[in-house]
């Protein structure tokens, strides 16, 4: 069976001599048109329908299969613009990558088009945990006095959580629109699940950056700046990856949701 990485433009340079994509095999460019898929065998024992959805359920084997998969993307990013195509995209043989590639020649030219000369910047900005914050009314070794002192500390404790949440807020929309000015273009995610992706702290922001290449280091300057900014605000923390694979820009603008620059 063929396993399908990427969909991408004729390679301008050539891919390193020992990349290894899933299985431990090098991929190869299958091309069609003005298009190539890059493309790598995979036992039919792993990959067709029945064991592949058992084996989506294996964690290890998942995790693996997706750094394999991540690998030849990165490797890929480096010499062109590709566009990835889901974990497991998987063919019966040749043909059928062709036929792909021949099916969704219009949308594969226009997506090319749009990331071409553009990677994806991702930041995330994260405020402490409510239950972490400190009583502001007064030391956390100090014991309420009665009932009263209590609630009064509670209530207290409260509006600081609140006014920090506020604040967090408005600084992630701030740098939203400031980096969004400097992008191709930009997507607003869901929150991460803190308890999901292990991370400390509430997920305030969570957004990617479609920017030109030559572009980038100036993005990453202008997000750097922001970092020193946001440790002035209690508890916030800015984080930037990538360059990666246009990831959150390969599907049709109108069916994304987001904002553009």
């Amino acid at each position: 069976m063929r396993y399908v990485y990427a969909v991408c433009r004729p390679l301008a340079a050539p891919l390193a001599a020992d990349l290894t994509g899933v299985g431990g095999v090098p991929p190869r460019q299958l091309v069609h048109g003005d298009l190539v898929a890059l493309v790598g065998p995979v036992p039919e024992r792993d990959f067709a329908e029945q064991p592949l959805r058992a084996h989506l359920e294996d964690l290890d084997w998942l995790s693996e299969t997706a750094r394999a998969h991540q690998r030849v993307i990165d490797a890929l990013t480096t010499v062109t613009c590709p566009l990835p195509l889901r974990l497991a995209t998987v063919f019966r043989d040749d043909s059928g990558v062709r036929a792909m590639l021949e099916d969704g020649a219009e949308r594969f030219h226009r997506v090319l088009e749009r990331i071409d000369g553009r990677v994806e910047w991702g930041v995330k900005v994260y405020m402490e945990n409510a239950e972490e914050a400190k009583d502001p009314s007064g030391g956390a070794s100090d014991a309420p006095r009665s009932g009263r002192d209590y609630l009064r500390r509670r209530r207290s404790q409260r509006t600081a959580q609140e006014e920090n949440w506020q604040r967090a807020e408005g600084f992630a929309r701030e740098l939203h629109e400031r980096l969004s000015a400097r992008a191709d273009d930009s997507r607003l995610h869901a929150p991460q699940n803190s308890e999901l992706s292990r991370t400390p702290g509430r997920n305030v922001l969570n957004a990617a950056y479609l920017v030109s290449r030559t572009h980038s280091e100036e993005f990453v300057e202008l997000v750097d700046r922001t970092k020193d900014e946001g440790a002035g605000t209690s508890g916030l923390r800015v984080e930037l990856t990538g360059p990666w694979a246009a990831y959150s820009f390969t599907g049709d603008a109108n069916d994304e949701e987001g904002t553009s620059a």
